[in-house]
């Protein structure tokens, strides 16, 4: 496999601009990583937004990408994987969700940061229907 031409990327935290997103409840902090990957990869913050006037629930889905992982940066978040079950993630926890998973986010706490990963830069999302929940597994 051939990597994809790479340009040196550097973001400063001063003058941070936060953005929507794929989910109007989140704000989202670009890195520059799509941009000097020429959209092979993507890398981004991901808060709640302030005021939280809404509820975090995705409802089931999956995503048409070939990596997807995230890192809890503060606070915490809930999820149900099919075949897997429910897992919160604090600081410091992080998942690597396989292309195709099917997963919903069920809750979190409305600091919560995390960092995610993806490639492509861009992808598809799809909801799916429900699954049966199992029983949270700890980490």
């Amino acid at each position: 496999m051939k990597a994809p031409e790479q340009k040196f990327c550097t973001t400063s935290a001063a003058g941070t601009k936060w953005t929507q997103g794929l989910r109007k409840f989140f704000e989202y902090r670009d890195l520059g990583i799509s941009e000097a990957t020429g959209g092979a990869y993507n890398a981004h913050v991901i808060r709640v937004k302030k005021p939280v006037t809404e509820f975090p629930h995705t409802g089931q889905h999956t995503h048409d990408l070939d990596f997807q992982m995230f890192y809890v940066l503060k606070g915490w978040i809930r999820f149900t994987y099919e075949s897997h079950g429910e897992f919160t993630f604090r600081p410091g926890d992080s998942c690597l969700q396989p292309p195709g998973i099917v997963h919903d986010e069920i809750a979190c706490s409305d600091d919560l940061e995390l960092i995610q990963f993806t490639s492509p830069a861009k992808y598809a999302t799809h909801a799916v229907p429900a699954f049966s929940e199992a029983k949270e597994k700890p980490l």
